[in-house]
């Protein structure tokens, strides 16, 4: 195709020439002599196949046709200047700021995370795990880039965005020797009788596990312990009888290196949605960008190697 000549030096030249109303005074601003300005336009004519410019007294005035091209042409060269502003930036090296629920910090952050230092971006990076709340109002106050975790409620939402990932549900999480695991019938409501540990009242989690309680007939239970913390619960869970209700991603490996095992329990009903949180419509640097990019290439290996899931 005849358009694919066009160069960059053919939409600048166009554009002051247009600005300028004057070949002479074009080829001053872009510091080239009046004939090489002259040829330029003349090209870009044979090239587009229509006549641009005409003559009018000592300067120039673009022609209808040259007005159709002239919005396109602006539109290629603040593009492109955009990306080399990108680029720019990225030499710059902003910080990449992450949130990370303890669902995704052990599951999917680290292979994510091995993958964009490939990228060798020059950005520092910090990782910041906790409750969704504590999150989220970091990001709103532009303390993080992103929040990666399970969707939030509704009133903690306010001028940010979800963006999907994958779904995963809660898990009732024993050590490998644990007396229900070696019973002979297991029965759910049976745990009560060892320590359970929780995830605390307003963590994202806790409503699907108040209500899969509820609708097993256990309201209360008598020796729960809350915590958030992914490195207590594992500790805890491996040294004790306790009981650990949390998200499968926390866990995950631990089970399937035989460290803990699974209560027989279907728990289908607690599949939440995990994904990336970030405030608004925003321009974000290109290194949460080119990590953003990287996340959803890890989810969806991990989607079609079985490891995740995206039932709703």
């Amino acid at each position: 195709m005849e358009n694919i000549r066009i160069r960059f030096r053919h939409l600048r030249t166009l554009i002051e020439v247009s600005r300028q109303g004057s070949i002479v005074k074009a080829a001053d601003v872009l510091g080239v002599t009046q004939p090489a300005v002259t040829k330029t336009i003349r090209e870009l004519e044979d090239i587009v196949g229509k006549k641009l410019f005409d003559r009018e007294g000592r300067g120039v005035r673009i022609t209808r046709y040259g007005e159709v091209f002239l919005k396109h042409a602006g539109a290629s060269v603040a593009a492109i200047q955009l990306g080399i502003d990108s680029l720019a930036r990225t030499d710059a090296a902003p910080p990449l700021k992450i949130g990370a629920l303890p669902t995704v910090a052990s599951r999917i952050i680290p292979l994510a995370l091995t993958k964009f230092l490939a990228e060798r971006t020059g950005s520092s990076i910090k990782i910041v795990t906790g409750e969704t709340k504590p999150l989220v109002d970091q990001l709103r106050n532009a303390d993080l880039d992103i929040v990666i975790g399970r969707l939030s409620p509704a009133n903690q939402m306010m001028g940010l965005r979800f963006e999907y990932l994958y779904s995963e549900q809660v898990r009732f999480v024993v050590r490998t020797n644990h007396p229900l695991i070696q019973a002979d019938r297991f029965t759910f409501t049976a745990i009560r009788d060892y320590p359970i540990l929780m995830p605390p009242e307003g963590s994202v989690i806790r409503p699907y596990v108040d209500d899969f309680l509820l609708a097993h007939g256990m309201a209360e239970l008598p020796h729960a312990i809350e915590s958030v913390s992914a490195s207590f619960g594992k500790a805890f869970t491996e040294e004790s009888d306790a009981v650990w209700v949390i998200s499968d991603g926390v866990v995950s490996k631990a089970v399937e290196a035989g460290r803990f095992s699974l209560l027989p329990v279907d728990t289908s009903d607690t599949m939440g949605p995990v994904g990336l949180t970030c405030r608004g419509p925003a321009p974000t640097s290109p290194s949460v960008e080119i990590f953003i990019k990287i996340l959803h290439s890890v989810v969806q290996d991990y989607i079609r190697l079985g490891k995740l899931s995206t039932k709703p």
